[in-house]
């Protein structure tokens, strides 16, 4: 039996994306029944929620959405909304370096995040990914080039001990990490 190469064994470009989005969805669906948790482990999990948000921004940002709107020129309006939906996501975390737990606006701004996100997700996984699919758009490639800067991007939260931190208070709560 042979073996597959290896750029059969790396995965797409929105598989990885996608993958990002259900595991930023687990932390949006733990954060209902965290409200009875303690301070400290909801904000971890907040934390974690915009730790990821903000790696995945990224990804879009610098390497999807310039190859989508290569791929699909008629598409720019649309990577111009999700820009702007990244923007005001990326607004909405910084507010998180003054809030907390005990802040009243904590939980809505997380609210409200969970709702762009969401909607997001959904026009992305409705309309970009399936155009993308069925472009000439080369997804493995696209998909090698995301995996490394993920990697570098999350070695990088890692090095400075934020990751970890989230890590341990989310696998109190017994969410998968």
């Amino acid at each position: 039996m042979t073996q597959p190469s290896h750029a059969s064994q790396a995965q797409n470009a929105l598989d990885i994306l996608s993958a990002d989005h259900r595991a930023v969805e687990r932390l949006f669906a733990a954060f209902e029944p965290a409200d009875k948790a303690t301070a400290d482990a909801r904000f971890a999990l907040v934390k974690r929620a915009c730790e990821q948000l903000a790696v995945h921004t990224m990804l879009e940002e610098e390497l999807l959405y310039p190859a989508a709107s290569e791929a699909l020129p008629a598409l720019t309006l649309d990577v111009d909304e999700a820009r702007v939906e990244h923007y005001l996501v990326k607004s909405l975390i910084q507010r998180f370096a003054t809030l907390t737990p005990l802040h009243a606006g904590f939980d809505a701004t997380f609210r409200v995040i969970t709702e762009l996100v969401r909607h997001h997700v959904q026009e992305e996984e409705a309309d970009l990914f399936p155009r993308l699919r069925k472009s000439n758009l080369d997804l493995g490639r696209l998909g090698q080039r995301i995996a490394a800067r993920k990697a570098e991007l999350d070695s990088k939260l890692e090095a400075a001990g934020v990751k970890q931190t989230g890590d341990l208070t989310l696998a109190h709560l017994d969410l998968p990490l």
